[in-house]
């Protein structure tokens, strides 16, 4: 049973705000060339040195929970570094990143996450937790890229909740890519990521449990789709920020498209992913520096 957010249950998680945790990684390029194989992205160097294209460090630095510290969804329990939000569904809803610089293959990176604010909010379906963290990665002690990421808690699924009503997406793009998913797609990505949340691979349990209507692209890996579709119209642009927002969630029952339109003044872009019906699923602004 999930017990009610009352305003003592919103102090007690914010006593988690500023707690810090601190990790380090090599930057090895095996993880990056199964990337690349499974998003049939263009090659990259694995050569020492070589740049990690934008948004692909997100198969770093995995979660590290032992199998017996799972709960039922597959995700890590809380209330270790993270608030024990009475919650059961969680999502990355979306976020903000900042690069000061590339990370590169060939280094140690130091990533320290911060909570940095913990938010109730009641919802027409109920109530919403929102965590906001931060993560800064550091290469050879300068700051490389700053990143903000927005975690959503609810409540479990019932019959009759109210549904958000869906947002055409724009009509206007300059590219347009189409992208197939599949169980095997979600699984290599889980894999990469070192995710076991269940809706992504287990489709009795994305269905039954948590209300899909098939398995769930992982977020992460849609804005990667985004930031891919970038690489592939723009290889020269250097990103400075990328910030995105989830829409809807994106099923593995249908193709999927992912768009984008460069500014007038070429200093930006909007991308976007729309499903097979033309509605918004993940809108994203980028600027180039």
């Amino acid at each position: 049973m999930t017990d009610a957010i009352t305003p003592e249950v919103v102090e007690h998680l914010q006593q988690w705000q500023g707690k810090t945790e601190q990790f380090t990684e090599f930057m090895a390029p095996q993880p990056m060339l199964r990337l690349a194989a499974t998003l049939e992205s263009a090659e990259i160097s694995a050569v020492d040195g070589s740049a990690i294209p934008p948004l692909w460090h997100w198969i770093t630095f995995t979660p590290l929970a032992a199998q017996s510290e799972l709960g039922t969804d597959g995700h890590p329990t809380l209330g270790g570094f993270m608030p024990p939000v009475p919650l059961p569904r969680r999502m990355w809803a979306g976020g903000r990143l900042y690069w000061y610089g590339q990370l590169r293959l060939g280094d140690v990176v130091e990533k320290t996450t911060t909570i940095q604010s913990i938010k109730h909010k009641a919802g027409r379906s109920g109530d919403l937790v929102f965590a906001l963290l931060q993560h800064e990665y550091r290469q050879q002690g300068a700051l490389v890229l700053r990143e903000e990421q927005d975690i959503v808690y609810r409540a479990p699924a019932k019959p009759g909740d109210p549904v958000p009503g869906p947002t055409p997406a724009p009509n206007d793009p300059t590219w347009t890519k189409t992208v197939t998913p599949s169980s095997t797609l979600l699984f290599r990505y889980s894999a990469l990521t070192f995710n076991s949340h269940r809706i992504h691979y287990d489709r009795p349990y994305a269905m039954q449990e948590e209300g899909y209507g098939g398995l769930v692209v992982h977020g992460p890996l849609l804005a990667t789709f985004l930031g891919e579709l970038l690489r592939e119209n723009m290889p020269q642009a250097n990103i400075a920020s990328f910030s995105f927002r989830a829409v809807r969630p994106t099923l593995d029952t249908r193709p999927f498209e992912v768009c984008g339109k460069l500014a007038a003044d070429g200093q930006s872009a909007t991308i976007w992913s729309q499903d097979h019906e033309g509605w918004l699923t993940m809108q994203a602004e980028v600027t180039f520096g």
